[in-house]
């Protein structure tokens, strides 16, 4: 049986009706960017989130650079961050000005660790990239605390848009305990659109108007800039789609929590697998499930070969990536960073995969082990 890691087809099947009613709208409006539907999103996601501003950009790479920007960092300034993730991260953090400085994970949730955080402060660290990777957030009320007053916290929630974390005795949802939230809806995220697209939330009303200025070459009023920004408005048609599939996420990020249980029970006692751990106090949203495997790259080509759909995300962590060779961190520096990447293989998750295509997946994972 053919699994996909992915299926958009049967989730577009089963709102086809309410995108094609937005996108007709659009159409109908002839306004393509910066479109009424864009604004709408905009409170939609804020509110979504537990914040009070929402700001849609191009991508969630923008989402980052665009709040990284906004921090003024100078030359010599340092940004916290995670080895294991996707480059924008990081990549972001040099682009905006900063040096990136890399504190390796927790292995069982592959999150950054706060307690090395605390040792890589120093009088230059002007801010913190908490990354809520695979859809499960980084330990917020520690990092929050080592952060205080004078170190800022940008959540890179690209992959994380839903989950949540009791903080105390609250629940806070992803994107809304930070300086600011940054969201992608890339079209494999839990909340995809039809193309590229990012969204920042935050409760500072003065940086949200800023934010505002920088995603539009850094002026409030058309052909007057305050600032040099970029050029990094979400399409309507993108917000169009969003808006109508919002409502259905957290039905999908909850079909997305009992697949992952399902997978848990079905390989449980396959001793060469660990299945991905949830830490107390969160609330998962499975945008990937990163299961470690022995001889990963064995069963990688094996499940390929079978038709069934799997990747690595991440197979070399960003210190050993040649683009960041001046940082001078040497192979070893962050041991479970590279050892995840060693071992991680996802499996399909989303939320319209079958019983049958699940057993499909753990049958040829055990037969594999056998």
């Amino acid at each position: 049986m053919t699994v996909p890691l992915l299926d958009l087809r049967a989730q577009y099947q089963n709102v086809s009706g309410e995108i094609d009613t937005a996108l007709r709208a659009v159409v109908d409006s002839q306004a393509f960017i910066m479109g009424s539907a864009v604004k709408d999103l905009e409170k939609i996601i804020a509110e979504y989130s537990g914040a009070k501003y929402g700001i849609a950009c191009a991508s969630g790479t923008d989402a980052l650079l665009l709040s990284l920007k906004a921090l003024n960092l100078e030359p010599g300034d340092e940004v916290i961050t995670s080895p294991f993730t996707f480059f924008a991260t990081a990549g972001a953090i040099a682009n905006a000005g900063g040096t990136p400085v890399f504190v390796d994970i927790e292995p069982e949730t592959f999150n950054i660790s706060p307690a090395l955080i605390t040792q890589a402060i120093t009088d230059q660290t002007r801010a913190i990239v908490p990354v809520h990777l695979f859809g499960q957030m980084a330990p917020m009320a520690e990092i929050t605390a080592l952060a205080g007053d004078g170190i800022a916290i940008v959540e890179d929630a690209a992959q994380a848009i839903g989950a949540k974390q009791r903080i105390g005795d609250v629940w806070r949802i992803a994107g809304s305990v930070g300086t600011t939230g940054c969201f992608s809806f890339f079209p494999s995220k839990n909340l995809g659109g039809w193309g590229d697209g990012g969204m920042i939330v935050t409760d500072d009303a003065s940086l949200a108007d800023r934010l505002g200025r920088l995603r539009t070459h850094g002026g409030a009023k058309q052909y007057h800039h305050d600032e040099v920004g970029l050029n990094s408005r979400l399409d309507t048609i993108q917000a169009a789609v969003l808006a109508a599939k919002q409502p259905h996420l957290d039905a999908w990020n909850s079909a997305r929590r009992d697949n992952a249980a399902k997978y848990g029970e079905m390989l449980a006692g396959i001793n060469s697998v660990t299945t991905p751990v949830t830490r107390e106090g969160n609330e998962h949203v499975f945008h990937q499930y990163t299961i470690r495997a022995e001889r990963r790259d064995e069963l990688l080509s094996t499940l390929r070969g079978k038709g069934i759909g799997c990747a690595v995300y991440y197979p070399k962590p960003l210190h050993v990536q040649p683009c960041f060779a001046d940082l001078k961190y040497a192979p070893g520096a962050f041991g479970e960073s590279e050892k995840a990447a060693l071992e991680v293989i996802s499996l399909p998750i989303y939320p319209e995969l079958t019983e049958a295509q699940q057993m499909a997946v753990v049958d040829a994972i055990k037969e594999f082990y056998s």
